[in-house]
């Protein structure tokens, strides 16, 4: 963060923080960080789900999520286009990481054992726009369901 601050006064851009990350794991962050924000709070449980899901997903180290973390909260506020981000996720992820993407979209939405019309529409537009089939979404939702309370 400090490093960023002295870059602003001297003029310099955040080039090479966006060289250190690849765009695909950018926008996985970013996709994430827009569902945990989508019911106008980030809690802690939300952010650990982030966290989890960064380091299963890409291998990095904790600084590294960290850093991850910070520089798409950054791309996020730059844009409201979750289209870029989903294209890039499109571009190079299979379908099955996609699912595994969409799972973790869900948990993110349960960790705080409500269901927010804003987070439900945000996971439907999400799901379209990383082009998955509405019946895996929703399994992926029922499994989620299911973990969080198997007597429901």
């Amino acid at each position: 963060m400090l490093n960023r601050i002295i870059g602003l006064l001297q003029g310099s851009t955040n080039n090479n923080e966006t060289g250190r990350f690849e765009k695909v794991q950018i926008a996985t962050c970013a996709l994430l960080l827009e569902v945990a924000h989508s019911d106008g709070e980030y809690k802690a449980v939300e952010a650990k789900i982030v966290n989890d899901l960064l380091e299963r997903q890409f291998n990095l180290s904790p600084a590294a999520i960290a850093e991850l973390i910070d520089h798409a909260h950054d791309q996020r506020s730059e844009t409201h286009d979750l289209f870029q981000f989903a294209r890039e996720i499109n571009g190079h992820f299979t379908n099955a990481e996609k699912l595994r993407i969409m799972e973790g979209i869900w948990r993110i939405i349960y960790a705080d054992g409500t269901l927010d019309k804003f987070e439900d529409a945000l996971a439907r537009q999400l799901a379209t726009l990383l082009r998955l089939a509405h019946k895996d979404v929703i399994d992926l939702k029922v499994k989620v369901l299911n973990e969080i309370d198997p007597t429901r």
